[in-house]
């Protein structure tokens, strides 16, 4: 009887582990970068010991995070309400929600990544936004768009209920980006939220 136990409990951790597996290799790829020093930076050559370069998956329209290495497509104009029509753009890439701007123009740009129906298709689903909890005012993101690089720095993040529309629409003055997750990550519980501003390049 012990053993079978013990078989059903490494059997529930093995589940839990599969289920989770995108979430915890990103959580243990940062947490080894760290350790080590490790800086990500645009470009594609190594430049010293402790950098690594990132390269967009395109210029067209792509997103890259350096201080979370995160790199991905991102998918123009996905009905964000419509789950047939995002998400199967969130297997490909980051979704840019359509009645939001671009990059370049006055007001809110609206990027959204790893949205589940339920905790046991997380693995289905890019894991890009998995770790966008771990910026913080002042860190970097790099949007290209129409072969430019715009880029933002983030002044703020909030965990907010999972049917908060308020960051869809203009966020302040001038020209924004909002990304947005599940949170906790594997969950759709709540909504983190990371708002940037564009700075001069």
């Amino acid at each position: 009887m012990k053993i079978a136990g013990n078989i059903l409990i490494l059997i529930g951790l093995a589940i839990v582990v599969f289920i989770f597996w995108p979430v915890i290799k990103e959580e243990v790829k940062y947490n080894i970068d760290r350790a080590g020093r490790v800086r990500y930076v645009i470009g594609t050559e190594q430049l010293n010991t402790f950098e690594r370069p990132l390269s967009p998956p395109n210029e067209d329209f792509s997103i890259v995070i350096p201080k979370i290495a995160a790199v991905a497509p991102i998918i123009p104009a996905v009905d964000a309400s419509d789950p047939k029509v995002y998400l199967p753009a969130l297997r490909k890439g980051v979704a840019h929600a359509a009645g939001t701007k671009y990059p370049g123009q006055e007001g809110n740009v609206f990027l959204f990544a790893h949205s589940t129906d339920t905790f046991y298709n997380v693995s289905q689903y890019n894991a890009i936004f998995y770790l966008i909890g771990k910026l913080n005012a002042g860190d970097e993101i790099d949007i290209f768009y129409e072969g430019k690089l715009i880029k933002y720095v983030v002044y703020d993040k909030k965990v907010v209920s999972a049917d908060s529309s308020q960051y869809f629409g203009t966020i302040g003055d001038g020209k924004t980006l909002t990304l947005q997750t599940c949170y906790p990550p594997g969950t759709t519980l709540k909504r983190l939220v990371v708002l940037a501003k564009e700075v001069d390049s």
